[in-house]
């Protein structure tokens, strides 16, 4: 299977070498990037990448790849997703998909006129995380029983806080804010759990650790370990705590879905001892788990009783506890054999449409009503 690659920076680069490692049938046949920053890790790994091509049209017109790879920065996946479909090429895009309301409307658009959701698949790569799929049985199996309310967050430590303030992705203009670009994912996994998608959001921060006054008088050996360990990439720079970046680096949600569940979800960018858990109350029984910290455990509402505890070995490949290894396996096997997927493109655009009106609430102070939002939505015919 030949696949191409546009936009090649950090996150493809290292998807590329899981895929020489785990795909033997698929061959990297270019690429389009004027900024390589994912290059080196191919050069490292023997990873032929195939030639560079100024234009996704030139690629395809020159390779005839099977499935075009988008790494982008965000704002530009529409563009790219629109190209690629033009020509006729599969497409498998990083999330978040889109940056705005209208950019994700444009794109179902696109996606109904190229023969529906099939046309992309996206690397929400958390629903393919051993953790998740644990989570998702033990719903299945009746532990849980209805979901009532879910609390989760996701805490990042300084040196990828710092990484943050430094690359494309501090501007929301190219990132579409830090809900969007980072907790994408986790709003995801708990709209798939709940099965509804969130119809009233609020929302609520700000940046308060990465500025001027916190900055340490000089950087000595330790703190450029720490805000300098993760290299920037596209438009980097070295400013952390004078950032002129918009992001912010603490913020609150709380969601009611359409079937009444509630979340709470917190995420900070300065947590020493980093953590991505999540406990969820159900009529029957509770479940909690910790990404980073690897355990699942459930927990009978009645009795008390434990009825799941597990711990989790990852390997040395896996950046996301297990799970990109799962997700390149599966993504291949679905153009490859036609396996089904867990997640679907549609997903990931509700998903980042939450995660767009989680800002929007946080920007005006305000409750946000989704429904309009959900009318049009739906309106495209792909839920």
């Amino acid at each position: 299977m030949k696949v191409g690659i546009v936009g090649l920076g950090f996150r493809l680069g290292y998807l590329a070498r899981v895929i020489d490692q785990i795909v033997p049938a698929a061959s990297f046949v270019g690429y389009v990037d004027p900024t390589p920053f994912g290059l080196e890790i191919l050069t490292e790994g023997n990873i032929a990448s195939g030639p560079s091509y100024e234009s996704i049209s030139d690629l395809v017109s020159a390779e005839c790849p099977d499935l075009i790879m988008i790494g982008s920065p965000n704002l530009m996946h529409l563009e790219h997703i629109r190209q690629a479909l033009d020509l006729g090429v599969k497409v498998f895009t990083e999330k978040p998909v889109v940056t705005s309301e209208e950019d994700t409307m444009e794109l179902l658009g696109l996606l109904r006129q190229y023969g529906g959701a099939d046309a992309v698949s996206i690397g929400l790569v958390l629903r393919y995380a051993p953790l998740y799929r644990d989570l998702v049985a033990a719903r299945d199996k009746g532990q849980l029983g209805a979901i009532v309310s879910i609390e989760a967050s996701e805490h990042i430590a300084p040196y990828h806080g710092a990484f943050f303030m430094r690359d494309w992705r501090r501007e929301s203009g190219y990132s579409g804010g830090f809900m969007l670009e980072k907790c994408c994912h986790d709003i995801d996994l708990y709209q798939g759990l709940v099965g509804s998608r969130a119809l009233r959001v609020a929302s609520f921060g700000g940046r308060k650790s990465f500025v001027p006054e916190n900055a340490p008088e000089r950087m000595g050996i330790n703190d450029d370990e720490v805000y300098y360990r993760k290299p920037g990439g596209w438009m980097a720079d070295d400013k952390v705590f004078d950032s002129e970046g918009d992001i912010i680096d603490y913020q609150t949600a709380i969601v009611e879905f359409e079937g009444g569940e509630n979340l709470c979800f917190h995420t900070n960018l300065n947590v020493p001892d980093e953590f991505r858990r999540f406990c969820v109350m159900g009529s029957k029984g509770m479940a909690e788990g910790d990404f980073v910290r690897n355990y699942f455990r459930v927990h009978d509402a009645r009795t008390s009783e434990k009825l799941v505890d597990k711990s989790y070995e990852v390997s040395d490949l896996s950046f996301h506890y297990g799970a990109d290894e799962n997700m390149i396996a599966d993504i291949f096997a679905h153009y490859i054999d036609g396996k089904s997927l867990p997640v679907s493109i549609v997903d990931g655009l509700a998903a980042g449409l939450t995660a767009i009106k989680m800002d929007e609430a946080r920007n005006s102070r305000s409750v946000i009503d989704m429904s309009e939002s959900w009318s049009r939505f739906d309106s495209y015919g792909l839920t």
